[in-house]
């Protein structure tokens, strides 16, 4: 089966592979490493659609691995800026300048995984596309793929186990990258979390899921948890056509980013509703936003005439918002006080 498996996917492939900015055409060099690894650090938990405009904005103003390693983190946490989980992009930075002391990105999986922020899945890819070793790639696509294939019944994520060492027995020796990367294809394009289009695919004949009639059920996934929902505010204090902003704790929920106040609600627990400074303020209205442990409902407060309040923060002109690098969150704010 292993072997019938990958010569079928890699012929699809070669015939659809998808064009993408990071990705080189079947049977022409692999990609550069650093574009193989800037690609898959923002493709985490994020759409390709999404990612493509960040990769070749951060390609033009950081065009090599060199360049990123000396570039200042906030630079980069600005330009990050709408991409989520910003954790991803101070490790870019620690990886980077990792990388350009090493001079040279690590080929093997073992030795990728020492750099900061790289787990098991972006080590394997990297060695895989951009260096053509056997490695066996499983991202949520594969997960889908091969549980369909296999008719793989235990729930995700107690599951990954055996989608692990089935998707290990169908890697192929040779064209790691390629395989690899059609597995992904073939996840995001035919075999999709909905309505999969099993006539379409290479793979029709050895899937185990189909062939037993409702291929779209698997994988089985683990009841969903309720979020809890955190409350609290936060305030947009206006003076002479700048807003306050300041710099989140490096540590934490947006960490390290630019932001307007709050009042420090986390993922615990609700903000203490009290505003930096006393004054008249105003409410703008209600900024609903869903993290990965919690939903936060956040009153946007507005201050007009405000003036300074205690701690660090910067006098921020509003007509260069834009260059502030706010996170969804507080940019999704600041639009709802500027529209009031």
């Amino acid at each position: 089966m292993a072997a019938t498996v990958s010569d079928n996917l890699l012929d699809w492939y070669d015939a659809h592979a998808r064009e993408l900015p990071w990705r080189a055409k079947p049977g022409t060099p692999s990609p550069e490493p650093y574009r193989v690894w800037l690609s898959e650090v923002m493709l985490q938990q994020t759409t390709v659609a999404a990612v493509k405009p960040y990769f070749e904005a951060f390609l033009a103003r950081w065009p090599n691995v060199e360049a990123l390693a000396s570039a200042p983190e906030e630079d980069v946490m600005a330009a990050w800026a709408g991409l989520g989980y910003y954790s991803r992009a101070r490790n870019l930075v620690k990886c980077a300048r990792a990388v350009a002391e090493l001079g040279h990105f690590p080929e093997t999986e073992s030795d990728l995984r020492r750099l900061p922020g790289l787990g098991a899945y972006t080590a394997a890819a990297i060695a895989a596309i951009a260096f053509e070793k056997r490695a066996v790639v499983v991202d949520a696509n594969v997960e889908r793929v091969v549980a369909r294939l296999f008719a793989i019944e235990e729930p995700l994520p107690a599951a990954r186990k055996a989608i692990r060492i089935a998707a290990d027995a169908i890697t192929p020796d040779m064209r790691a990258g390629d395989f690899a990367q059609a597995m992904m294809d073939l996840g995001a394009t035919i075999c999709t979390a909905r309505d999969p289009r099993c006539l379409l695919c290479p793979l029709s004949n050895a899937c185990k899921a189909r062939a037993e009639g409702d291929p779209g059920r698997l994988p089985v996934k683990a009841p969903k948890k309720a979020k809890p929902l955190r409350q609290g505010q936060t305030y947009w204090m206006e003076n002479d056509g700048a807003v306050w902003l300041v710099r989140r704790p490096g540590t934490g929920i947006l960490g390290g980013m630019r932001a307007l106040p709050d009042d420090g609600w986390n993922a615990r627990s609700s903000g203490s509703m009290q505003a930096p400074s006393p004054g008249i303020w105003e409410s703008a209205g209600v900024v609903r936003h869903t993290f990965t442990h919690f939903s936060l409902e956040l009153t946007v407060l507005t201050s007009l005439g405000a003036s300074q309040p205690d701690g660090q923060g910067e006098w921020w002109p509003i007509d260069s918002l834009d260059e502030a690098g706010l996170p969804t969150l507080f940019a999704k704010a600041a639009r709802l006080a500027q529209s009031g």
